[in-house]
């Protein structure tokens, strides 16, 4: 047992390790920091939606913004797009394809960014949500893994995490939104 759990810490350690080394994934943490912090500047707000466990990402990313990462500062507009009612009553009538693409009609403007979420890069009702955020002007940043999908293709900054392991892209993609958080508070200065 020892074996397996020192292997999975050594798997999930070697991922975070090569993406630290790639210059590439390092500038677009950079970038897509930036775009959420010209967001909060400019009066926008942060939209973020996932399913499953990037549900749960993309909710956690928006309670750390609107409450507080590590410092006390001020709350930030962000709002994940997982209101069960609205999500059982669209997915009932319509389509659950088309549940985040709904809300983000509704919520978004060119003042905000939507971040997707999908380990594949592929999934239906995060893709249609991007294809409607890009016909307002909203700003989207893309998380995913394997080789990014049709996700990285439609966002203005994607962060790939090349693995085919859905725990290892998890792993990875609440590291950077830990990481975005911390930018906001220190290098970006929002108090």
């Amino acid at each position: 047992m020892e074996s397996i759990i020192s292997q999975i810490l050594q798997d999930s350690s070697n991922v975070k390790a090569a993406l630290a080394n790639d210059p590439a994934f390092v500038k677009a943490i950079r970038q897509s920091a930036q775009l959420i912090f010209n967001c909060i500047q400019e009066g926008g707000t942060v939209y973020a939606c996932g399913n499953g466990g990037s549900t749960c990402d993309a909710m956690h990313f928006v309670e750390e913004m609107v409450g507080r990462y590590k410092r006390k500062r001020r709350g930030l507009r962000a709002q994940h797009l997982m209101d069960p009612s609205v999500m059982t009553c669209w997915s009932n009538d319509e389509a659950f394809d088309d549940v985040y693409r709904r809300h983000v009609e509704v919520f978004c403007s060119s003042k905000d960014v939507l971040i997707g979420i999908s380990t594949s890069g592929n999934s239906k009702n995060i893709l249609n949500a991007v294809e409607a955020a890009k016909k307002l002007g909203t700003k989207v940043i893309g998380l995913a893994g394997k080789d990014g999908g049709s996700l990285a293709k439609m966002s203005d900054v994607a962060l790939v995490v090349p693995s085919n392991l859905t725990e290892r892209i998890q792993e990875v993609h609440i590291t950077v939104i830990h990481i975005w958080l911390e930018l906001l508070e220190t290098e970006f200065g929002i108090n």
